[in-house]
């Protein structure tokens, strides 16, 4: 019985195989669409994509145009070509701004691009391609039942792009005065990050790297600048813990705070 089953699928296969070829040979739009359309169904993305990209234009200002331009940009996401899909499902929506499945195209061009975003240590082009995508979708469905999802794909992408910014002012803390005051440098990332991300997770260990460099700043200081900048240690001190009282940071800044004290009280 089970020879029998692997034979009777090893068929099927055959015949699959067999009429996909003949699909690809065909000239008869109206049968690739339709075998494209069962192709998607069961899963074969690269089958269904190949077909509808020879027809897709050839249907172009017919009922079956919006369908089959929609069905491509599917397959390729569903395929995890998230590049070609975005292409594709922008191109849907921007000739059907009204269409059947704009909606959808829009939030699908915008989550494909989102799962597709790097690593922060990456180029993050597409993690703010991402970002305007769904900020777009959201613009135009505000009442859709995918906005949560795509409120939270953007929380999570602009996560991103704080770390990378974080990671960027940690690199130049640890620069340290190599070749330059690079402790500045890294206050000026950390305060641009928290500028353009202020709800970030990250916002804290930004404070906190900003609160060090003006610590490592001021003593590494000559003697004539010492206190003033020791000053605006205390000040950053202050806003630190105003914002986190409770951190887990909180001795390091604390034992920060005595030292500056210290100094700026001789």
């Amino acid at each position: 019985m089970r020879k029998y089953i692997i034979m009777l699928l090893a068929a099927l296969s055959l015949t699959a195989c067999g009429e996909y070829q003949r699909v690809l040979k065909s000239t008869d739009n109206d049968y690739k669409l339709d075998f494209a359309r069962r192709a998607f169904e069961q899963k074969k993305y690269v089958q269904a994509a190949t077909v509808l990209t020879d027809i897709v234009t050839t249907f172009k200002g017919s009922a079956k145009a919006e369908e089959s331009l929609y069905l491509l940009a599917l397959s390729h996401y569903e395929n995890k070509d998230y590049a070609n899909s975005g292409a594709y499902f922008k191109t849907y929506y921007t000739r059907y701004p009204k269409g059947k499945y704009t909606e959808l195209a829009r939030f699908y061009s915008g989550y494909g691009y989102y799962l597709d975003s790097p690593e922060p240590q990456l180029d993050q082009s597409g993690t703010i391609k991402a970002i305007e995508e769904l900020q777009a979708f959201l613009d135009y469905f505000p009442r859709s039942d995918k906005v949560s999802i795509a409120q939270n794909a953007i929380f999570e992408l602009q996560d991103k792009l704080t770390l990378k910014q974080l990671q960027n002012a940690q690199l130049y803390y640890n620069l340290g005065t190599y070749m330059g005051n690079n402790y500045e440098s890294a206050v000026i990332v950390a305060r641009n990050a928290i500028k353009d991300y202020p709800y970030s997770k990250y916002k804290e260990d930004l404070e906190l790297l900003i609160l060090k460099s003006r610590y490592q700043e001021a003593d590494q200081s000559i003697e004539e600048k010492k206190a003033d900048r020791f000053r605006e240690v205390i000040d950053e001190y202050y806003s630190f813990i105003n914002n986190y009282p409770d951190s887990p940071h909180r001795d390091e800044a604390d034992n920060i705070f005595k030292i500056a004290s210290r100094y700026v009280a001789e």
